[in-house]
Formats: structure tokens, C-alpha cells, sequence
């Protein structure tokens, strides 16, 4: 099998692109290095083509977006829609309104919802809505959140703290040493050691992907979420890889635990650019007293996209009746 042009290109990308691509799980060294094919020409439904014209049976799934598999014809026809109709102007669009109204829809416990299109951002714009209503400003964290400051500043105080949280070895070079200190992380399913971090740190956010590899035991969720409420700590639950996958909307309901904000992306907008954060009005108008804002975050491609997903979800009913 040739993959020589997908080759090639990859070595020459490291010369013009730090890395060699934007996204860190794409690269070559990662998966099959000097033999990895790197880049696609198309793809449709579950398959990808290489530069030289070979098929693969893609079970990375765009890195876990594109759920309904690659081209949705009927997906693709909406974003087509938006395209043809206008992108961007200087008015709002009004898919995001109604986005907000379906996403907070499934999850009764929230009021209100913004949006970004990458979920790291989504993830810094959480904790600085969190923080804006909170004199505690340390977080305390379990599982991967992104690559922004607040997160890579765990590693400050040790090089391996976040080599638990999927990714190992992430380097915190440029990350002011002001931010020591500031952010914590916890093994899963260990409650007692989240206390005493707790009482030691003087935690104000707590925040955590539901599930990724292992289930929670003993109660652990429902624990966590009582402890919060006493110590009155915002607990937030980072839904980017496990939301619109079990169920319509976070796996938490499946647990029957409710967070005060939660964040969801990847198969939200089924391979399009889409995160929200959705939360409980008290927090979220917090919002409105400090600075978040993007031009971007205007686009119409994403709402849309994110509104076609939801109900592709609902029309070929993906999700067991009991957790929807």
C-alpha cells in the first residue's frame, strides 16, 4: 500500500507548522511514525480516503465527533442551507437561541447556556464564569479539560500530576508561575482523597468528566455532589467526549446527579464546530460582569449543524428510551 504523498506532506508540514498539525492527536509519531498516512482526500459515512486514493475503515471517528458518520446527507443539507443563506453578519444568528432552548430542554436542572466552538475554550469559559462567583478560585479537577492555562498549571507543581488525565508528559512551558497553586487534580473514585484535598486547598470549583474508562463506584457522584453543596463549591462536569452518546444530552442523567454547570462539544455538532456550557442562572448571569466573547462564536454553521445532530438523535432514536 502507497501512502508516500500523505508521507511526504507530513514531513514537510514540520517545517511550516510547529508540530506539524494543529491538533496534537493527529500527529503522525503518535500512531504509525514514518508510516502513517496523515492526511485524508474525503470521507464518507465510517471510511476515509488517503492522498494516494486508499480506504480505511476510520475508528478514531474524528476523534469522537462525528457519531453519525462522515457527510450526513442530511446534516450536510442544513449546513449547505446556512451557507447558501449567510454564515456571518453583524446581526446575531437565531440558531443559537434556539440551540440554547434545546440543549437546556434535556437537562432541567440548567437556565441558560453560551457557546464556543473548541472545547478547551469551553473549558476555560466555565471556570472563569465560576470563579466570577467564587472567592475560592482554586479548582480542583479529575480527567482532561483542554490545553489553557488554568488546567497546564497543575504540572507547575509536578511535572506528572496530569499524566493520569489521559494525556501524559504535557508540557507547561509559557505558563506563568503565578498560576501555581491554583489547580488541583484527583484520582477517580477516590472521595476521601477529594476531601482532604478540599481541606487543604480551600477549593472553590470542583470540576470532572462523569465517566470515561471506569464506572463510578460506591455512590461516588452523588457523594461528590452533597459535598458541594455543604462546602458550597460549584461542581462542574466537562461532558465534551461523553455528552449526546448514552443519552439525549450528559451522561450525568443517567446517574441522576446534577452539576451547576456542564460543558458539551464533540458530538454535539457531529463533526462541526460546536461546545456549550449550560448552567443554573445564578451562575450563569455571572457571565454578563466579566469579559467572554469571540467573533466566531457567532457563526451560524455550528448552531446549525448542532441543531440538525439532535434531531437526527430523536428520528433514528440512537438512545434507550430509559435515558432519554
Amino acid at each position: 500500500m502507497k501512502t508516500k504523498k500523505g508521507i511526504n506532506l507530513y514531513n514537510y508540514s514540520k517545517t511550516i507548522i510547529p508540530g506539524g498539525t494543529t491538533l496534537f492527536s493527529k500527529r503522525s509519531e503518535l500512531h504509525l511514525p514514518d508510516k502513517w498516512p496523515a492526511y485524508f482526500s474525503k470521507a464518507s459515512k465510517t471510511n476515509v480516503w488517503d492522498l494516494n486514493g486508499n480506504k480505511y475503515l476510520d475508528m478514531f471517528c474524528a476523534v469522537g465527533t462525528s457519531i453519525l458518520g462522515y457527510s450526513n446527507d442530511r446534516i450536510n443539507k442544513s449546513v449547505s442551507n446556512t451557507i447558501k443563506k449567510g454564515n456571518m453578519t453583524s446581526l446575531n444568528c437565531s440558531e443559537e437561541v434556539y440551540l440554547s432552548k434545546e440543549i437546556i430542554k434535556y437537562h432541567p436542572w440548567a437556565s441558560m447556556a453560551k457557546f464556543t466552538r473548541g472545547g478547551g475554550e469551553a473549558n476555560a469559559v466555565a471556570i472563569r464564569i465560576a470563579r466570577s462567583c467564587t472567592k475560592k478560585k482554586n479548582v480542583a479537577f479529575c480527567g482532561y479539560h483542554g490545553w489553557h492555562d488554568w488546567y497546564l498549571s497543575a504540572n507547575i507543581n509536578s511535572k506528572k500530576n496530569l499524566d493520569q488525565h489521559l494525556m501524559s508528559g504535557l508540557n507547561y512551558e509559557g505558563i506563568p508561575n503565578e498560576l501555581k497553586n491554583t489547580s488541583f487534580p484527583f484520582p477517580y473514585n477516590d472521595f476521601q482523597y477529594l476531601k482532604r484535598l478540599i481541606d487543604r486547598k480551600n477549593i472553590g470549583i470542583i470540576k470532572m468528566e462523569v465517566v470515561r474508562n471506569i464506572k463510578p463506584l460506591n455512590n461516588y457522584l452523588q457523594k461528590i455532589r452533597r459535598l458541594c453543596n455543604k462546602k458550597k463549591i460549584i461542581l462542574i462536569f466537562d461532558e465534551c467526549t461523553t455528552g449526546f452518546r448514552q443519552n439525549m444530552g450528559g451522561v450525568h442523567l443517567a446517574f441522576n446527579v446534577n452539576p451547576d454547570m456542564a460543558i458539551f462539544g464533540k458530538a454535539l455538532g457531529s463533526g462541526f464546530a460546536i461546545n456549550a456550557i449550560i448552567g443554573k442562572k445564578k451562575i450563569m448571569k455571572k457571565a454578563e460582569n466579566t469579559f467572554i466573547s469571540s467573533t466566531f462564536w457567532g457563526e451560524r454553521i455550528g448552531y446549525t449543524a448542532a441543531l440538525s445532530s439532535i434531531r437526527e438523535f430523536k428520528k433514528i432514536k440512537c438512545f434507550p428510551k430509559s435515558r432519554s
